[in-house]
């Protein structure tokens, strides 16, 4: 077998086996032949003629996603950066559009998210963004399947993944949260304050009544006591003004016993000699006898009071007794 025979089998071999290539998942792939588009394969094994037809490119049918971020300010003149994610894909059945009509896809997405954008965000105000972030992206996804359906492009989502407004209004924004809560919070530990001091002022309100209702049982109590033992004196022999004298001198040596029973008193009570009780006793039974007396002597200089009677009318027909009849 000559040389040249080995060199064209090699040949031969290598030529067949490039009429042969795979395509892998989710991936086209697109075959010009002398440099004119003629078919696309889909994944597996598939057949070309050597020589003549070629792989012109590769087209991902993967789900993919660009981000971009856009500098724009609002209705009320602040500047904002808004970070827009674009999930899209490569129709199958357009294949051909998305490979020879649209050499930069990326950039057609993003100048018609900067487009879209730019020309929502102006007509609301700061607050308004964050509220109708959702808004802005349906905007954007429509307009980008209006545009980008003709090149074989189906967009799949857009969302409006940050919105971050300059440093200086985060930190005004911040600066009214923290003041709008604090507020919330004052107005909370008022009423809180409030509904303490009304519960303590009810709970003192009660306390004093029945503290009241305690001290006129007692003192109710402490009158039948003394007129139990003014009852219990009278049988023995001592009157109603010794009685009322020597309660009284009771009741003050034991308003000493308790003073007395207290360590931490400072209170001293003068006279506070033996002597001083027995003075105290004929004191008040001195007292009591003489304002005995006077109320007695009063009561009989009192004058009794005189029944003036209307004097008697004439009667008809007669006249004085000093004045003759007619």
């Amino acid at each position: 077998m000559g040389t040249g025979l080995i060199i064209f089998l090699v040949l031969a071999f290598f030529i067949f086996m490039s009429s042969f290539f795979t395509v892998k998942q989710q991936t086209s792939v697109v075959i010009e032949r002398f440099g004119k588009f003629q078919s696309v394969r889909n994944s597996g094994l598939q057949l070309k003629i050597p020589i003549v037809d070629r792989l012109a490119g590769r087209v991902n049918l993967k789900i993919q996603q660009l981000d971009v971020i856009i500098e724009t300010k609002t209705r009320d003149n602040v500047f904002i950066k808004m970070k827009v994610s674009v999930q899209f894909k490569v129709i199958q059945e357009k294949v051909y559009e998305a490979f020879y009509k649209l050499e930069y896809p990326h950039d057609q997405i993003t100048s018609y998210v900067f487009d879209v954008v730019r020309a929502e965000v102006p007509k609301l105000k700061l607050d308004d963004v964050f509220e109708r972030k959702d808004d802005i992206a349906v905007a954007v996804k429509r307009e980008l399947n209006e545009a980008m359906s003709t090149y074989g492009y189906d967009i799949i989502n857009t969302l409006v993944t940050d919105i971050d407004p300059d440093i200086q209004v985060k930190n005004a924004m911040n600066r009214i949260n923290a003041a709008d809560r604090e507020k919330t919070a004052a107005e909370f530990e008022a009423e809180s304050s409030r509904i303490r001091i009304v519960a303590k002022a009810k709970a003192e309100a009660e306390s004093k009544r029945l503290q009241g209702q305690g001290i006129a049982d007692q003192r109710r109590e402490i009158a039948r006591g003394l007129v139990e033992s003014v009852e219990v004196l009278n049988n023995v022999g001592i009157n109603s003004q010794e009685a009322s004298a020597l309660i009284v001198v009771t009741q003050h040596y034991d308003t000493l016993q308790s003073i007395g029973s207290d360590t931490n008193s400072n209170l001293i009570l003068l006279p506070n000699s033996p002597q001083a009780g027995s003075d105290m006793l004929n004191n008040m039974v001195a007292s009591f006898t003489a304002s005995n007396q006077v109320g007695e002597m009063m009561k009989k200089n009192t004058p009794k009071k005189v029944e003036k009677h209307k004097p008697t009318p004439p009667q008809s027909g007669y006249e004085d007794d000093n004045e003759p009849q007619v």
